[in-house]
């Protein structure tokens, strides 16, 4: 009996050692395959091809640019995940609503949103996020941390995107471009804006007066409005306004300043939007659509003021009598059959 035992404990040990033997022998072959090690970081890599792929980390270089876009990446596998964003293909979709995502990340990362889990905290101000990378850009706020510095000049900025942003000031790319009139811009949130305008799409409404708006940085400035708030005084006669932009532009029709030139025909205006409707004159540029015909208009007031043709719209009212116009100048010649004599009809 006790030598059937020891048999059977130096079987198991053989075992045991074969086992180990064969785990020493997958690690080794692990460790052989990753023969090409990073200088910079210690990492290792199979192929050599693999180490100088990632070096581009290190060095900043972007060498895979995308065809659609003009976006940059430091890898090939970088560039294959975003390209993703361009085929429209999107196979992970949300348990919870049935959002499709392109990559499972970004899927996972949404899914938090419906499952409340917000597992990274702020040791400073006890505020939570869903991601650790929401919470590492987020304590920069109490470090102060600008890492992103840019290229041509001394700025520095906490967030890569923002830096991105900026250095378009310096390079003059606009990679966000418009499909109905071609127009590019420099960041995507102010082509989102610009989309507005050929849509017709306003959706900030005033909760004061119902006046509704494309954005809400307009929104903004009209609810100064409601607050009877005019901190800006006009220098040469003493009208007040609630926005500075608006008083500066007031102010120009005493001073007769016209600082904003056509390189065309050298004619002068008050504001840079004037300038830029002007110059449609010389370029034929019309890029707002009636929603109902083909016609065209270089400004969007007279996209407006034509499609009243097609929808039966009067916005005017007259106030003495109650008839209806589709455009302001048509009232104001109404009115002078009830007030023949007032200057304010009078004609020039």
């Amino acid at each position: 009996m006790f030598i059937l035992d020891r048999m059977e404990v130096n079987e198991q040990r053989q075992e045991l050692n074969e086992e180990e033997e064969c785990r020493n022998f997958k690690t080794q072959r692990i460790k052989s395959k990753k023969r090409h090690t990073c200088s910079q970081c210690g990492k290792s890599f199979r192929l050599k091809s693999g180490l100088r792929n990632h070096m581009w980390h290190h060095s900043g270089e972007k060498l895979f640019n995308c065809d659609h876009c003009g976006k940059k990446y430091s890898s090939l596998s970088n560039l294959k995940v975003h390209l993703k964003l361009h085929s429209d293909e999107k196979p992970y979709v949300c348990s919870v609503c049935g959002k499709s995502f392109s990559r499972l990340n970004c899927c996972n990362q949404h899914q938090k949103i419906h499952n409340e889990v917000r597992d990274h905290v702020c040791c400073e101000c006890g505020k939570s996020f869903t991601t650790v990378g929401q919470l590492k850009q987020h304590q920069r706020i109490h470090t102060g941390e600008k890492p992103y510095k840019c290229s041509y000049c001394d700025k520095s900025f906490s967030h890569p995107g923002n830096l991105k942003s900026h250095e378009r000031v310096h390079t003059g790319e606009k990679p966000y471009q418009c499909t109905q009139c071609g127009k590019s811009f420099k960041q995507s949130s102010i082509l989102n804006y610009h989309m507005h305008v050929h849509s017709g799409e306003k959706p900030f409404n005033c909760d004061q007066c119902g006046k509704e708006f494309n954005s809400s940085s307009n929104l903004k400035k009209h609810l100064i409005n409601h607050t009877n708030e005019r901190p800006h005084v006009c220098s040469y006669c003493g009208k007040s306004f609630p926005l500075l932009v608006s008083c500066n532009r007031h102010q120009k029709i005493h001073t007769g300043e016209k600082d904003h030139v056509c390189s065309e025909c050298g004619k002068s205006f008050t504001t840079a939007g004037q300038l830029k409707y002007h110059q449609r004159i010389h370029t034929g540029e019309k890029p707002y659509k009636c929603s109902y015909c083909d016609k065209r208009f270089p400004q969007f007031s007279q996209q407006k003021s034509h499609e009243r043709i097609h929808t039966g719209e009067k916005p005017y009212s007259c106030t003495q009598c109650g008839e209806s116009f589709r455009h302001s100048n048509s009232l104001v010649l109404h009115m002078k059959k009830h007030f023949p004599s007032s200057p304010i009809h009078s004609s020039s």
